[in-house]
């Protein structure tokens, strides 16, 4: 997998929420995994699903041959295709996308819930050897490894139920996504092929994520591991070993940096230059620690080499100061809600407190077409985002920043209602 584009919807008090849920998915993935961003993905009005058996044979017919020529045996054609069937519930998942807007406190407060951490605390304690075996060969630790966990499968107990080949199979005829989906079922095709599992067993999301931790099958070919060292990578049973060690092998495969914090709290100086703040500013801490910045309960700021100062909720919320880790935490979900979750459930997983300071919840989430107004009317401004499309990333806050500070006020990027009805 490789991150394809960065999504800064905490920037904005928002995030969108994972794409047309089922009931019993319950992860808290709030956006598209790195490896189905760019696939041309757009969010559909409801219609009606084509479920017709004539046309999923009439593309099963021409998928074959082109899963013989990628080296797929016949054999597993076979066994894999005698239990694939269209799925109409899964098309209409597919198709009626609503967008579903949190703030990003919103969201906190059921990822980082007191049920979350606890069920963390325990979980951790339950398997604190095979997490600790894991950090030790792998470097990443077990809190982190915990926290993924937690967030994309409520610690196994919501792993997904959906037949994943039937699931990509119907993906990849209904024709909207259907190189990324064959792509997908393919892989799947090679793990069944390789004995990892069963077409019975491999179960998961309604999108084709599998096991503890939800991988899709392209980043379990290219990470997974077998832990337990019985022959098979099973991310999809009772015991989560293998998922978690996978898992933990994925992010040491993105760099990560034993030791060193996702991020921590801090507090900014009076007068603080917010032009400085945001990913794309890397200083060292000494640059942070001599402007005033502290952590939140006031020591200086350690030396873990490059850091960018952040600001989920602009000047009136939290403020963090992230590392490398941070970024490698985004290869496994581009969205920085996501990380802020995952780094901080670590962080309470492992004894640590709440953020200290509060959240403006007196706002609330700019929809989609109010995103892409505020993108217009600092475009007509002359404030370029670089493009209308909804997502207050790295541009947007730029040129909302620029705005700010033409106009007196904090510049601080941060896209509130209130800053779109002054641009109104």
């Amino acid at each position: 997998m490789c991150r394809t584009m960065v999504i800064s919807a905490f920037a904005v008090g928002l995030l969108t929420a994972p794409i047309a849920a089922s009931p019993l998915d319950t992860s808290l993935r709030p956006s598209l995994r790195p490896e189905m961003q760019n696939t041309g993905m757009t969010v559909a009005t409801p219609v009606q699903a084509r479920a017709d058996s004539a046309g999923f044979a009439a593309w099963r017919a021409s998928f074959e041959p082109r899963a013989r020529a990628a080296g797929i045996s016949q054999a597993t054609l076979a066994a894999a295709f005698a239990e694939i069937t269209i799925e109409p519930e899964v098309i209409r998942l597919d198709r009626n996308q609503s967008e579903f807007n949190r703030t990003l406190w919103e969201y906190l407060d059921s990822a980082v819930s007191d049920h979350r951490i606890n069920s963390g605390r325990t979980s951790a304690q339950r398997h604190r050897e095979t997490l600790a075996s894991i950090e030790r060969r792998y470097g990443v630790e077990a809190e982190i490894v915990a926290a993924i966990w937690g967030l994309e499968s409520a610690f196994g107990a919501v792993r997904g139920d959906t037949h994943i080949p039937s699931a990509l199979a119907t993906l990849a005829y209904d024709g909207r996504r259907r190189e990324f989906f064959e792509q997908q079922l393919i892989a799947a095709l090679r793990i069944l092929q390789s004995g990892d599992t069963t077409p019975a067993r491999m179960r998961g999301s309604w999108a084709g994520a599998m096991g503890h931790t939800q991988f899709m099958p392209t980043s379990y070919l290219d990470h997974a591991v077998d832990f337990t060292g019985d022959g098979r990578r099973d991310i999809w049973g009772d015991d989560p070993t293998d998922a978690l060690a996978s898992t933990a092998n994925y992010l040491r495969e993105f760099g990560w940096t034993t030791g060193q914090p996702w991020g921590l709290e801090v507090t900014l100086p009076s007068g603080f230059d917010f032009a400085q703040s945001g990913e794309r500013t890397k200083r060292n801490v000494g640059h942070w620690n001599a402007m005033g910045v502290r952590l939140s309960d006031g020591q200086m700021i350690p030396d873990h080499g490059q850091s960018s100062i952040l600001l989920p909720a602009g000047a009136q919320g939290v403020a963090l100061v992230i590392f490398d880790n941070f970024h490698v935490i985004e290869r496994y979900n581009p969205a920085d809600a996501y990380v802020i979750a995952v780094g901080h459930l670590a962080d309470r997983i492992s004894g640590g407190g709440a953020f200290r300071a509060g959240w403006p919840r007196g706002d609330r989430a700019l929809s989609r077409a109010e995103r892409e107004e505020l993108q217009r009317r600092l475009t007509r401004a002359g404030f370029s985002t670089d493009g209308i499309d909804g997502v207050i990333g790295p541009n947007t806050i730029d040129a909302l920043r620029r705005y700010q500070a033409s106009r007196g006020l904090v510049a601080d990027g941060y896209a509130s209602p209130a800053i779109l009805q002054r641009l109104r």
